[in-house]
């Protein structure tokens, strides 16, 4: 059985609490049952929401245990240009008067000291 795969309309499909998918590197996961667990809140999810993520994580630095955990989320590859998924979830976000990506000043921060809370977690 080959793996599933996703259009830019399935992304846009799935951009709410009840079903989230994220684009990210050229694969789509649904993050749907991370959203209560995700330690920058499920805001941050929820905006990214339908789209290309790429960016938004690898800008955050998640760890190896973030990245460890993408495989059991990942449903399939994307067929289409990643800029065209993003600039349309851009814009369907700019349209609804929505954040256009100003809220992640809050992010470096707090990825910052879940990373010194975990190192120190491990290093006791």
């Amino acid at each position: 059985m080959s793996a599933k795969t996703y259009t830019i309309d399935d992304l846009q499909a799935h951009k709410s609490r009840e079903s989230l998918y994220l684009l990210l590197s050229g694969k789509v996961y649904d993050v749907t049952q991370f959203l209560d667990e995700h330690p920058g809140g499920d805001e941050v999810l929820l905006e990214e929401g339908g789209r290309d993520a790429t960016e938004a994580f690898e800008d955050v630095g998640h760890s190896d245990e973030a990245r460890d955990m993408l495989p059991k989320m990942l449903l399939g590859s994307f067929d289409g240009p990643t800029k065209v998924a993003k600039a349309a979830g851009s814009t369907a976000t700019a349209a609804s008067g929505g954040s256009t990506g100003g809220d992640y000043k809050f992010l470096l921060p707090v990825a910052v000291l879940i990373a010194w809370i975990a190192y120190r977690f491990l290093q006791g």
